[in-house]
């Protein structure tokens, strides 16, 4: 696994290994990775269409002030972590949950 976790298991799992840097390590890490990317980027541009405004086929979900604008400017939608979300009630400003 890719990152420096330490999981909290009741059990132990065989072959479970936290590599820091693991993308840059490890082919089969650095494979998922693009996998993992390349997957997000398209569900994003489906999600720009299904709930436009928010800018998700520019910024891809990542916490740009652009992305951040549109979240206070048409609140939270359904696709939303609301704990992402979580810098709304700190300015605030709490919209309702899926206003569209």
């Amino acid at each position: 696994m890719d990152g420096n976790y330490k999981l909290k298991l009741s059990s132990p799992i065989e072959g479970y290994l936290s590599i820091p840097k693991g993308d840059d390590l490890v082919p089969s890490i650095s494979a998922a990775s693009i996998l993992a990317k390349t997957y997000r980027d398209e569900y994003m541009e489906q999600m720009d269409r299904k709930y436009p405004g928010y800018g998700f086929a520019k910024h891809k979900g990542y916490g740009t002030e652009e992305h951040r604008e549109a979240l206070r400017k048409l609140g939270i939608s359904p696709i939303h972590r609301l704990s992402f979300c979580d810098f709304l009630r700190r300015e605030g400003s709490e919209p309702s949950l899926f206003p569209i």
